[in-house]
Order: C-alpha cells, then sequence, then structure tokens
C-alpha cells in the first residue's frame, strides 16, 4: 500500500494522485521525464514535498514489478 498515492471514481476520473491534491502521478511523472527535478515540483506544485515525489516513483516501481509484459518484436 502506498500513502501518498490514492485512486477515487471521484477525483480526476478515477486516475492515480498524490494524496490529498488532485495532481495525477501522470503530471508528476511528465514533469520528470521533462527534466524538472524536486525542487522544480515542489515551487510548481505548492504544498508538495520530498516523500510524496518518492511515494509516486515507488507507486510506478510497484506497478512495474507487478506488470507482465510482452516482448516486443524486433523492428
Amino acid at each position: 500500500m502506498n500513502v501518498h498515492v490514492e485512486i477515487n471514481p471521484r477525483v480526476c476520473n478515477g486516475k492515480p494522485v498524490v494524496a490529498g491534491t488532485r495532481i495525477p502521478v501522470t503530471v508528476i511523472l511528465d514533469q520528470l521525464a521533462a527534466g524538472c527535478d524536486w525542487q522544480d515540483l515542489k515551487r510548481k506544485y505548492p504544498g508538495l514535498d520530498d516523500e510524496q515525489i518518492a511515494g509516486v516513483l515507488r507507486y510506478c516501481h510497484a506497478l512495474i514489478e507487478r506488470a507482465d509484459f510482452e516482448p516486443s518484436a524486433a523492428t
């Protein structure tokens, strides 16, 4: 269980969000992929803290660990 991520059908159409906020997990991932560091994220989303960002990453890690991926065909 990850206390930093919640899924509620009444919040952001049931997409995973940072607990207690309406910030979707995908927004955090997109910002990090675009080169934002944790300090940038905390400036963009006041109230977001290091533990919440780490919790989002742990949540994504756990999903990947449980996923059963098919190997992609070589192109």
